[in-house]
């Protein structure tokens, strides 16, 4: 393996880590701003997940081209069932993603309701997505 690709992969970490900090605690903004009472409170909430969610996507995208990059110095990586598999589980982490943004923009134009049953089980999801990634990298079991 050429030190390039190691540099590509190590930077790849780095920002997977800067997406997964964000992925995890955006939701439990959303719990917080949700039971929020006072507008005060609310809007800043609001002006923490927008900054949050430019960190994260900043984040993500950063994660996905040095992911990429990587495939495109080692497409053999592509034919592997492990490799694939994690793909398909980044579909799910970019669809979290985006139904992120739009719970932001759903607290941002609308009051909150108060339950947040639904969000407590959302703010878990990124867990068992970034386990499975991580154990799929770690083991390349197939």
């Amino acid at each position: 393996m050429t030190a390039h690709y190691l540099w590509l992969k190590g930077l790849h970490i780095v920002f997977v880590v800067t997406w997964f900090a964000g992925l995890f605690y955006l939701p439990r903004l959303f719990i917080y701003h949700t039971t929020a009472s006072d507008t005060l409170s609310r809007e800043r909430f609001v002006t923490m997940e927008t900054r949050l969610f430019a960190i994260m996507t900043i984040g993500g995208v950063l994660a996905s081209a040095f992911g990429i990059w990587m495939l495109l110095v080692n497409p053999g990586l592509l034919q592997v069932g492990w490799v694939q598999v994690k793909l398909a589980l980044l579909v799910g982490l970019f669809a979290f993603h985006w139904r992120c943004f739009n719970w932001m923009r759903r607290l941002r134009n609308s009051a909150p309701t108060t339950d947040t049953r639904w969000l407590r089980w959302f703010n878990e999801i990124p867990t068992g997505l970034l386990i499975a990634i991580v154990l799929l990298a770690v083991l390349k079991p197939f």
